[in-house]
């Protein structure tokens, strides 16, 4: 066979081999357009977002597999996601009691956090005993350097002026918190000095559910209340036209409070000036308005839901971020105050993230490229070969 095509291509004419040398050339011309082309429309925004959506249209589309069963194989599949419907009820029971138990241990924790709060406001000095901490690091400490460092202390605090309490201890949580912080204005910071205390209310026993954020401030310039309100209603069953949907208990609206504010202290409001002019006579006027300025203090007045539950995207927007916020203080900044406040909270939320795993997966692809390209390097002179190289 060999031998026969070593004669059909010497049977061939010089030119005809020219005219195939063009064609292969015209071809690979036709794939380097492709290429280009296929490049430049991969950089077109446009045509990026138009795959996208078809993709996105083509999630939770039917593989057509479902559609292939038999009809007996479809009735059994019938009978398990019935089944699947039961056992989301019985989920949403199973939550519902949880907030139960949560109702049971806020009143074990409550004694603990207004302890706290007698602290913050110097209405409790705590004892010795209890202001005992041991650091992790005084135990390298000699008796002498730690004698050193409690004078060096009390030197301090004489040179200061004796606070009460722990000063502006809620303002240093919020701001140590990138979700609060972001709420935060700098004419908000003034008012929240007076923050003294946030309290978790449950529901009653069965009652519906719903938690209510409670913030307690001391008298202030800025407002009459002393007590300001968010509440969350939340609902813990299925939806009955989508009841695969069901992952545990979801927060259904929230409603907050009326803020009594002293005359010309409303930081949620902010006066502007417009000049207009007059269309016919061409005079000018300066018009005063009133309008919403950014505030942390709109936090405790929601957007409406209205009855049937339909919302713009702005409203929706602002809902979802307000959710995700008393959601946040409920479960983490009531229950560890302290730790947000001297910040080792907030370096335990950064340890979730395992930068270094990633950092020495990068340097050991850096040294294996690095071993690929020195000339010097013979791969059968290395005593530790890659994995998939070792032998079975």
């Amino acid at each position: 066979m060999a031998d026969l095509d070593n004669k059909e291509q010497a049977e061939l004419d010089p030119a005809d081999m020219e005219d195939v040398e063009d064609v292969e050339e015209e071809e690979a011309g036709e794939d380097s357009k492709a290429r280009q082309l296929t490049v430049q429309m991969m950089q077109n925004p446009q045509i990026l977002a138009a795959l996208q959506e078809r993709l996105d249209g083509l999630v939770g589309s039917p593989s057509g597999y479902m559609e292939s069963l038999p009809k007996v194989v479809k009735r059994r599949v019938n009978a398990l996601k019935n089944l699947q419907v039961k056992c989301a009820h019985i989920e949403a029971k199973f939550y519902e009691e949880v907030h139960e138990l949560e109702r049971k241990y806020a009143a074990l924790y409550q004694p603990l956090f207004d302890k706290r709060s007698d602290i913050i406001k110097a209405v409790y000095e705590p004892t010795d005993e209890e202001c005992e901490w041991k650091q992790e690091d005084e135990e390298e400490l000699t008796d002498e350097m730690k004698e050193k460092a409690k004078l060096e202390d009390e030197k301090k605090d004489e040179e200061k002026e004796d606070p009460k309490g722990i000063p502006e201890f809620w303002l240093t949580v919020f701001k140590n918190v990138d979700l609060l912080s972001e709420m935060l204005q700098e004419h908000d910071e003034p008012i929240l000095k007076h923050l003294q205390d946030i309290k978790v209310k449950f529901s009653d026993a069965g009652q519906p559910m719903s938690f209510t954020l409670e913030f307690y401030f001391e008298r202030n310039d800025f407002f009459t209340n002393t007590v300001l309100t968010k509440t969350y209603k939340m609902r813990s069953e299925p939806d009955e036209s989508d009841p695969f949907s069901f992952d545990g208990p979801e927060i259904m609206g929230c409603t907050g409070c009326t803020i009594d504010w002293t005359k010309g202290k409303n930081v949620t409001l902010k006066t502007i000036k417009k000049k207009q002019k007059h269309k016919g006579r061409g005079t000018v006027r300066t018009v005063t308005k009133t309008v919403p300025n950014d505030s942390f203090f709109n936090f405790f007045s929601p957007p409406e839901v209205p009855e049937n539950g339909e919302l713009d995207e702005d409203s929706e927007a602002v809902l979802a971020a307000d959710f995700e916020i008393g959601h946040f203080i409920r479960e983490r900044i009531v229950p560890r105050a302290v730790l947000y406040f001297t910040g080792e909270a907030i370096e335990d939320d950064d340890d979730d993230y395992d930068e270094e795993g990633e950092e020495a997966d990068d340097e050991e692809g850096e040294e294996e490229a690095d071993e690929e390209n020195d000339p010097d390097y013979d791969p059968k002179k290395d005593t530790n070969p890659p994995a998939e190289c070792k032998q079975q």
